[in-house]
């Protein structure tokens, strides 16, 4: 092979046409694509070269770029393929051998309900203050999610708009409110020094795309008491962990305070799970925890355990049990019941549901 854009021109029509997710790139191994959750390798296509890996990083990575890759053995990016296509990427070494993985941004912003998603986030959209969380595990829409509801502020109100990333996936156009877009090393040094520098620039809303040190935590948290409306997320598989894992992050002596500040500050934490869906494709099944005045004593109490039963019985609220949510799916003919039970986190529970 020696023409690479050429190379990657042909993966990204695929990309496209097979409506995949993801490319998967690595020396010694033929290319794969992840389709409606799965990976599939692009038949008739030759394994590739080591050649061919530094060929299509030379295509991917500008020199700085490559020049981090190579010290620190991984590099994020992200890559501009024109006719509104991006990707966000990750280039890593394994056993010695380079490895790309990237993932597919669509240029256009769905709506929730394009996304099958409550329409009760909306209602975090329309917040003046506080702490929102999109939470689960890589690959679950997690950006996505956050993505569009970034825009329904972006269409519906005048604010100013920071994203924090890391790097920039999803490009915003600037509609009602002002949107500044700052990526990690091209625009600022790091995620603390942006974080430092928010509060200096008037901003009302703060989209922080991965919340990575205790630092970023407390800064976030912060931002939410003093009058802005925060979002951000976490790899943690439900409202539960996810405080504790924030909690956890601290030091004993300050996790006293850090308990109190959130137990204020926090609006709500949103998890997620793209499942194969009977007829094709992924469907999304959720939790939702919303802070009231149970939550926020659990929070403060340190009996964060609790908190599952709390969404349980507060569907009358708007919140959302992912046992029944799973439940409704396989009702509803969209997943099937082994499915719904390989993505459970209590399979006793969902027993009384289906």
């Amino acid at each position: 092979m020696s023409d690479y854009k050429k190379f990657l021109e042909e993966l990204i029509d695929i990309v496209v046409k097979e409506d995949a997710s993801d490319i998967h790139l690595s020396e010694n191994r033929t290319p794969f694509i992840r389709v409606a959750g799965f990976l599939v390798p692009i038949s008739g296509h030759p394994v590739l070269t080591k050649q061919d890996l530094k060929g299509v990083l030379d295509e991917l990575l500008d020199p700085s770029k490559k020049e981090m890759f190579l010290s620190r053995k991984h590099v994020d990016f992200a890559y501009d393929h024109g006719n509104n296509i991006r990707f966000r990427g990750n280039a890593f070494f394994h056993l010695g051998k380079m490895g790309i993985a990237m993932r597919f941004i669509p240029r256009a912003v769905k709506t929730l309900e394009e996304l099958r998603l409550p329409s009760i986030l909306e209602s975090f959209t329309n917040k003046q203050q506080g702490f929102f969380l999109v939470v689960g595990p890589t690959g679950q829409g997690k950006s996505t999610t956050l993505t569009t509801m970034i825009d329904m502020i972006n269409s519906q109100r005048l604010e100013h708009i920071i994203t924090i990333e890391d790097p920039i996936e999803f490009v915003f156009e600037s509609k009602k409110s002002i949107i500044d877009q700052r990526e990690i090393l091209q625009d600022t040094p790091d995620f603390a020094t942006a974080l430092e520098g928010m509060f200096r620039q008037d901003i009302d809303v703060l989209m922080i795309g991965e919340m990575r040190t205790p630092s970023d935590i407390a800064t976030a948290v912060t931002a939410a008491e003093t009058g802005h409306l925060v979002f951000s997320t976490l790899h943690t598989n439900n409202a539960a962990q996810t405080i504790e894992r924030i909690i956890d992050s601290f030091d004993n002596s300050q996790q006293e305070q850090i308990r109190y500040q959130l137990s204020a500050s926090l609006l709500g934490i949103f998890s997620q799970r793209l499942i194969p869906r009977v007829g094709g494709g992924l469907v999304p099944a959720c939790e939702l925890l919303i802070n009231n005045a149970a939550v926020s004593n659990l929070i403060r109490e340190n009996r964060t355990f609790e908190i599952g039963s709390v969404i349980e019985t507060s569907s009358d609220q708007g919140m959302i049990d992912l046992n029944r949510s799973l439940a409704e799916l396989v009702r509803a003919g969209e997943i099937t019941i082994e499915n719904a039970y390989l993505y459970t986190q209590n399979a006793k529970g969902l027993d009384h549901l289906i």
